[in-house]
């Protein structure tokens, strides 16, 4: 009995030896190893639309997964419909005034200008043989100066009417002028453009899927107002994913762009091998302060990205992924 006592005595003390040595080596080791961990992160994209107005209709929840195009939610927007239909109306009137223009006087008109033209003529030569008579008969002394100045004066005023009739009629056959018609034109394209712009905010009031990716959040319901450009669905592009690591500035040496190394991703189970894109080119903050009476100094850290080198590593939003420091 005494020889069993001993032995299991000496198996205790040889059991407490190795826990031993198992604590201090456990203790050396994440002292020498000092882990880093990182988070996985992707780019967000907010959409909004460049109009206010009315939630209409949700067609996407959150989780959903969503591909370019498709339609996440309208808005209700019966100001810019009732906008629509008054530049419609201004621009068919601009239309209507540059066809006008275009196609100048009617037949009825012109034949009416050439009409006046005609009957200034004869009136005109009316007054000129009129005055050659009274021309005649005051070379004689028969009439007074008075009635050869007023047979003048009529000839002269019926030229005049002829010139001005005329006018009518060539204004009539022309038309409208060229900076008329321009300015007419310029009236029609400022109408169009009104029309287009209101139609282009109408059209801003179906919002649609600017990148393929996964629903992170909706936060608003139909019936609610939203303002313009206010973030109603947020998308996670999960094909643009990244690590962000905060590494002190003494683990750095050595490590590059274009450096890669193996992360321990906890939610996956194993290792993915991971490539360094991009380092701070400056330092957020110290990560350990220096005891100034021993001649320390402090340790500064530096944000560094990586991502995994294979599409499918099956890295989503908000994982862990753990790398010892003397491994990159």
């Amino acid at each position: 009995m005494k020889f069993k006592h001993k032995y299991t005595v000496i198996i205790v003390l040889l059991c407490l030896v190795l826990l031993a040595l198992l604590l201090v080596v456990r203790h050396f080791t994440l002292v020498n190893h000092p882990v880093i961990q990182g988070v996985v992160e992707c780019r967000t994209y907010r959409a909004s639309s460049k109009i206010p107005g009315r939630i209409d209709s949700l067609f996407v929840a959150e989780g959903d997964r969503v591909v370019v195009g498709d339609l996440l939610y309208t808005l209700t927007t019966p100001e810019l419909d009732a906008k629509l239909q008054q530049v419609t109306a201004l621009e068919a009137a601009a239309e209507a005034i540059n066809v006008e223009v275009d196609r100048g006087a009617r037949k009825e008109q012109i034949d009416a200008a050439r009409s006046m033209w005609q009957k200034a003529l004869a009136g005109e030569e009316l007054a000129r043989r009129s005055f050659e008579r009274v021309n005649n008969l005051y070379g004689k002394g028969v009439v007074p100066r008075q009635q050869y100045d007023e047979a003048l004066a009529n000839v002269e005023a019926m030229a005049a009417t002829v010139r001005a009739a005329k006018a009518e009629y060539t204004l009539a056959l022309n038309g409208a002028t060229r900076e008329q018609k321009e300015a007419v034109a310029a009236k029609v394209r400022e109408a169009q453009g009104a029309v287009n712009e209101v139609r282009s905010y109408l059209a801003d009031a179906r919002v649609y899927a600017p990148v393929s990716g996964r629903i992170a959040d909706v936060v608003s319901e139909p019936g609610e107002l939203v303002g313009a450009g206010f973030p109603v669905v947020a998308i996670l592009d999960l094909a643009d994913c990244w690590v962000s690591f905060n590494i002190r500035e003494s683990d750095l040496h050595g490590l590059n762009v274009g450096y890669r190394f193996n992360g321990y991703v906890p939610a996956l189970d194993h290792n993915v091998e991971m490539e360094v894109y991009y380092i701070a080119a400056e330092a957020d903050f110290a990560t350990w302060s220096a005891t100034r009476a021993r001649g320390g100094f402090d340790i500064r850290t530096f944000e560094v990205r990586a991502r995994a080198t294979h599409a499918d590593s099956g890295l989503l939003p908000g994982m862990s992924v753990v790398v010892y420091a003397d491994r990159l």
